[in-house]
């Protein structure tokens, strides 16, 4: 029987809305954990939360953290919520990085710099990894379809994209909020059009907005990793930051996120435009579940205690 500390903590919740729930297991340097150990644990939190990060000391001069994720079905090369509630969690809580500006964390995507922003701003900021563009253009009707969408759903005026700022991303415009609040795709139909199309994730979005000072509204579906949608997410809505960018449809610094399928209480992500360049994506956490979770020889599933 194995032991590790464990927090259930819901990333970008704030207000009314629930924020998305992320595992966050803290590995001591004495910690023995496979990967199989790892898939496992995520296998037992389906349903509970959506991915759970395994965070552990960094190598000295190269990072100061590391950590991988996993979904209940597979390692997930970069997970934004999962980075936005540990590190929150970290920063308030681990008297070392209290006071720091900044630390590096390491993942499977590169190093990663992490702002704390939780005396300022109450949240901390992830820059996203490299965006890396693809030529892939899906058709509307295929689209639409897949997405329970009428063809007249989608916005014309602006191309399906797909981008990887983490996670191979595609980016669907719809003409209203109307049409993002009402998809409602099926499981399985969108998870074998992602897979077709050799993408992870499916975000649609909509420049139309619940409440004035918002610039668009998201959602993120996330059918490869086991569950059809991600309430609030930092990878999906960072790619599509980055196609804004390199479409000429955001010239400014910042983008305040509304997603979910809520239209009264979204999840809130913001995006930020650093002055050294790249794009960063902010939120805070709320810790749920402060314990242990227990991984058993195979009598009993693993349980957080």
């Amino acid at each position: 029987m194995k032991r590790y500390r464990f927090k259930k903590i819901d990333a970008f919740a704030s207000g009314g809305s629930s924020g998305n729930p992320a595992g966050y297991v803290s590995l001591l340097p004495d910690d023995e954990i496979s990967d199989e150990d790892m898939q496992r644990i995520g296998r037992e939190l389906k349903g509970f939360v959506s991915e759970t990060g395994f965070l552990r000391e960094g190598t000295p001069g190269e990072c100061d953290l590391a950590i991988r994720y996993f979904s209940c079905e597979r390692e997930v090369e970069f997970c934004g919520h999962a980075t936005i509630a540990i590190m929150d969690d970290v920063v308030r809580s681990d008297d070392r990085f209290r006071n720091r500006e900044s630390l590096l964390l390491k993942t499977n995507k590169g190093v990663v710099t992490v702002w704390n922003r939780t005396r300022e701003d109450g949240m901390v900021y992830i820059r996203a990894p490299e965006p890396e563009f693809s030529d892939a253009r899906p058709g509307a009707a295929e689209t639409a379809a897949a997405l329970e969408l009428d063809v007249r759903d989608i916005d014309p005026a602006i191309p399906i994209g797909v981008v990887n700022a983490g996670l191979d991303t595609m980016l669907v415009p719809l003409v209203s909020l109307d049409a993002c609040i009402r998809c409602s795709p099926d499981y399985m139909t969108l998870r074998t059009f992602a897979l077709a199309h050799s993408v992870d994730v499916v975000v649609i979005y909509t420049r139309e907005t619940e409440f004035l000072g918002h610039d668009l509204h998201s959602r993120v579906f996330a059918p490869t990793f086991g569950y059809l949608e991600d309430p609030a997410t930092g990878s999906g809505n960072a790619a599509l930051g980055n196609f804004l960018i390199r479409q000429n449809l955001w010239t400014g610094r910042s983008l305040v996120i509304e997603q979910g399928p809520d239209r009264e209480n979204p999840n809130i992500v913001r995006l930020l435009r650093p002055d050294d360049g790249g794009l960063m994506f902010g939120g805070g956490g709320q810790v749920r579940i402060d314990g242990s979770y227990v991984l058993s020889g195979g009598v009993r599933p693993g349980q957080p205690v």
